[in-house]
């Protein structure tokens, strides 16, 4: 072991954790201070009479990450968790009564889009294909490193990257590059739909989104055993056997900055010391509140932040066998959608649904045997100040109407326990401003590379871990956030 260094890591979520596992691992005597009775974040987790309910992300994809920080640590992650390989990624349900299964089998997949949606097999290898090559010749480059440090700059993958860039990339959307590649507005609004993985519009999010669908349609999607919640029970456990010290219900007032340096920080009016400072709560929030610096937080303010989710938790009292782990009921006008979440932010009348049923993976588990846990979302935009409590009257209506319309069938006698989570609530626990899920919206050319660093260029020793900064939101995201933050460190420390 190198370092004895004093790292404090502000937040518990699954940045924080990782970078507390790294950390601890090569020798840093770390600490976690979290607001909450509990660790995770937004990965957190609740029960109502026997159904279970992740109540944030439902996606895991890119294991590697979570298996890399195993080997890391150099402890068999199959002692701690868990996870299989899913064939059918989402089942996408549309007005009309087209239902499309997105296999992740590449052959049972374009064979499905080629009958469900008369695209060609061609057509649709050749955009799996290049959304592939964009996200291993540039997104692994710039997602993987600091685009904040020259020197993480000049590496060797950084020439791949440049040779690989097309201006296109940029100069188009989302949505324009979906329209050229494809010939069934199914289709189009199918690809669309990858912008909402990090809270953005493809209207206006540039065509370098589209290496999103090759995470989950080439390389998988995956059920972790015990749900979500279970990733951060693991890496939980992992942080206890590394040594790293939780303090729970302590939520941080200040970050004490002397001379430009981070010297620790004060919680309940008591002050503790560290040389390292990590912060991972929303950087907005770190610097109104924790370092009073108006200025700073008001700058972050000029991006666009990203949409929020207005969630329903549903106990079922029955099952849906026309349903699979992951379902997407599609909205008409998606262009009308966006407009409302981004331009008017208010509530769309004919929202897209995602229903996700863990049951589904694990039943008589996750559901009492014959029922089911709906975890139902849609989008919603970040919180201006609406009515949200009136709101979930008509989001709920709107929701079952539609449900109801393109199952045909009755849910809402069904319904046996609910629960409601809303983006102000999603602020107030997960302290995320506005409600934004992934901080800022990925709608302008250059917002890839005007999300905050990692690092503070004002206070030395302030790091940054993450959704809502470098490289984005997201668990894969968030787990490349922890590596790089932690290798900064080492780097900067080593020079001391």
């Amino acid at each position: 072991m190198e370092y004895s260094k004093r790292v404090i890591i502000i937040g518990s979520g699954i940045a924080g954790l990782a970078a507390a596992i790294r950390l601890a691992s090569t020798g840093y005597d770390v600490s976690i201070f979290e607001k909450n009775s509990y660790v995770g974040g937004k990965l957190a987790h609740f029960s109502i009479n026997d159904f279970q309910f992740d109540a944030g992300p439902s996606l895991f994809t890119q294991p590697e990450y979570i298996e890399e920080l195993f080997l890391f640590a150099n402890e068999p992650i199959q002692e701690y968790f868990q996870y299989s390989a899913r064939p059918v990624s989402f089942k996408y349900f549309y007005e009309d009564g087209t239902i499309v299964n997105a296999y992740t089998n590449r052959e049972q997949l374009l064979s499905e889009f080629e009958e469900k949606l008369g695209e060609k097999k061609t057509a649709v290898n050749k955009y799996l294909d290049e959304a592939a090559h964009i996200y291993n010749n540039i997104g692994t480059f710039f997602l993987g490193n600091s685009l904040h440090k020259l020197s993480r700059l000049f590496k060797k993958d950084m020439l791949k990257a440049i040779f690989s860039f097309r201006w296109k990339y940029i100069f188009k959307t989302m949505h324009q590059a979906n329209s050229t590649s494809f010939t069934n507005p199914k289709t189009i609004q199918l690809f669309n739909r990858y912008a909402t993985y990090n809270g953005s519009n493809p209207y206006k999010a540039p065509a370098m989104l589209t290496m999103i669908p090759h995470l989950e349609l080439t390389r998988g999607t995956y059920y972790p055993k015990g749900g979500m919640v279970s990733i951060i029970n693991a890496l939980y456990k992992l942080a206890l056997k590394k040594n790293v010290k939780f303090y729970f219900s302590s939520n941080v007032q200040q970050i004490i900055n002397e001379k430009k340096r981070a010297t620790g920080i004060k919680v309940n009016d008591m002050v503790y010391n560290a040389d390292i400072i990590i912060s991972n709560s929303d950087v907005y929030f770190t610097y109104k509140n924790l370092l009073n610096n108006d200025a700073a937080a008001a700058k972050l303010l000029q991006q666009e932040r990203s949409s929020s989710a207005f969630i329903f938790y549903w106990g079922m009292n029955t099952t849906f066998p026309q349903l699979d782990l992951h379902n997407i009921f599609f909205s008409n006008d998606y262009d009308a959608e966006f407009n409302s979440l981004f331009q008017t932010k208010t509530m769309y009348a004919d929202p897209t649904v995602y229903i996700n049923i863990t049951s589904k993976c694990e039943p008589g588990i996750q559901a009492p045997n014959g029922k089911e846990n709906w975890f139902v979302m849609v989008n919603a935009p970040a919180d201006v100040g609406q009515d949200w409590n009136s709101l979930a009257i008509k989001y709920k209506k709107n929701i079952i109407d539609k449900i109801e319309r393109m199952l045909n069938t009755n849910i809402s006698r069904h319904i046996e326990t609910e629960a409601m989570l809303h983006p102000a609530l999603i602020e107030e626990r997960t302290g995320s401003y506005t409600g934004s899920l992934y901080g800022t919206s990925s709608n302008s050319r250059m917002a890839a590379f005007l999300r905050h660093a990692n690092f503070s260029n004002s206070v030395k020793g302030l790091y940054f871990a993450g959704g809502s900064v470098h490289p984005g939101g997201g668990i894969p995201l968030c787990m490349q956030s922890a590596k790089i933050v932690t290798e900064l460190i080492q780097k900067d420390f080593k020079k001391q």
